[in-house]
């Protein structure tokens, strides 16, 4: 795109379907790989990515000839597929219905980046619910309770 410039530095936050704490050690690091290629053949640029046994946080660099929303639909449904025919899970992995998308600015990259790679650090304290809400309330984003993702 000539004479376009962005700066566009977007955190996803989404959950396997049903919260179940299915992604395991012994291969979430081919996981987040297998996912940085899929964004990278996208033209956009992974900062972090990282999450627990139920959710992944990506922070990225987003590209503008392609939407967020579609970008994650190509996440969720290649990683699934990845997962299914590497037989990772018993039965059908998939992501549940819906993400997070958060915008921050240069400045914040490695605040971001250090907090979606201390995860595990963050999760001792609260839940998902409770750090997905936490994203919700500081940005200022009204949403139906009932349409959260639901506590395990």
């Amino acid at each position: 795109m000539a004479n376009t410039y962005t700066q566009l530095y977007i955190h996803i936050v989404f959950t396997v379907q049903n919260r179940t704490s299915i992604i395991k050690d012994e291969w979430k690091e081919r996981l987040y790989k297998f996912m940085i290629a899929i964004i990278q053949n996208h033209k956009h640029k992974v900062l972090s990515i990282g999450g627990m046994p139920d959710h992944i946080h990506i922070f990225i660099g987003l590209h503008p000839e392609q939407s967020i929303s579609t970008l994650v639909q190509n996440i969720k449904k290649d990683s699934s597929k990845w997962i299914n025919e590497n037989h990772l899970v018993p039965g059908r992995f998939s992501w549940q219905e819906g993400y997070g998308a958060f915008s921050y600015a240069k400045s914040q990259i490695k605040q971001v980046a250090n907090y979606i790679e201390t995860q595990t650090e963050k999760h001792k304290d609260r839940t998902f619910v409770e750090e997905y809400r936490m994203f919700l309330d500081n940005f200022g984003v009204d949403y139906d309770p009932k349409y959260l993702f639901k506590e395990i």
